[in-house]
């Protein structure tokens, strides 16, 4: 069974090459889902890891339907990881209303053409999941990761078997909550490969910092923080 780790940073990746992982997903900030790591940690990975890599390529946080400008940057991102030498990439784009959004996913993968295509997580939200994995599969999608649309996969173990069952061409690769206490299930249910972090939380500071960073507001599935023409607008007529 292969064994794909969603690595958010360089010693991750390492970590799991050295632990025996068969390939890694590359992304960053896996509490919001993960996005598109940076170019220093793309070419740092690509020098120090042997293993098959894949890339998420996800612009920002928040839904899974972008702009003309969002899908640009996209394929830059895609060309580079092609350039890099990467395994392949994984991404995904609906409409609004939770359809595939076929066109847009084609033209990623034109621009990923010999790179491996695994659509991601977005499939969670998808109407009609077995009508949604007969178009990955007449595009020839390489794997779909997913968790059987619930929170974890053996909460989703049911879809997840009849998508095995339906699928001819594109691996489906369970993930979400998959740990050393349940990923021998995935194995006998017939899975081919599964999909895990296994992250921990590592402290790197002493003391306690006077307040958190973080900004809760800030993270949505239905909307995205954009700067306000306006709010800026009002500031700066403030104090010029």
């Amino acid at each position: 069974m292969l064994v794909e780790v969603c690595a958010n940073s360089l010693q991750s990746a390492l970590n799991a090459e050295k632990a025996g992982a068969d390939r890694i997903e590359l992304c960053s900030e896996l509490a919001v889902g993960g996005i598109t790591p940076s170019y220093g940690l793309l070419k740092a990975v690509s020098e120090k890891i042997s293993i098959p890599v894949r890339v998420l390529i996800r612009p920002r946080s928040g839904d899974f339907t972008y702009s003309d400008e969002e899908l640009n940057i996209m394929k830059r991102d895609i060309a580079f990881c092609s350039e890099l030498g990467f395994d392949g990439i994984v991404s995904g784009v609906l409409h609004s209303n939770f359809v595939i959004d076929a066109n847009r996913n084609m033209e990623l993968m034109a621009v990923a053409s010999n790179l491996k295509f695994t659509f991601h997580r977005a499939f969670e939200w998808v109407q009609d999941p077995f009508r949604a994995l007969q178009w990955l599969e007449e595009s020839g999608v390489d794997t779909l990761l997913t968790s059987g649309q619930r929170k974890t996969a053996i909460e989703g173990m049911e879809l997840l078997v009849d998508l095995q069952e339906k699928a001819s061409g594109t691996t489906i690769m369970p993930g979400s909550g998959i740990h050393a206490d349940n990923a021998r299930l995935f194995k006998e249910r017939g899975f081919k490969a599964i999909h895990l972090s296994a992250s921990r939380m590592h402290q790197n500071i002493q003391n306690e910092p006077k307040f958190g960073l973080n900004s809760p507001s800030m993270l949505s599935d239905d909307s995205v923080p954009i700067s306000s023409f306006e709010a800026i607008q009002e500031v700066i007529k403030a104090v010029k």
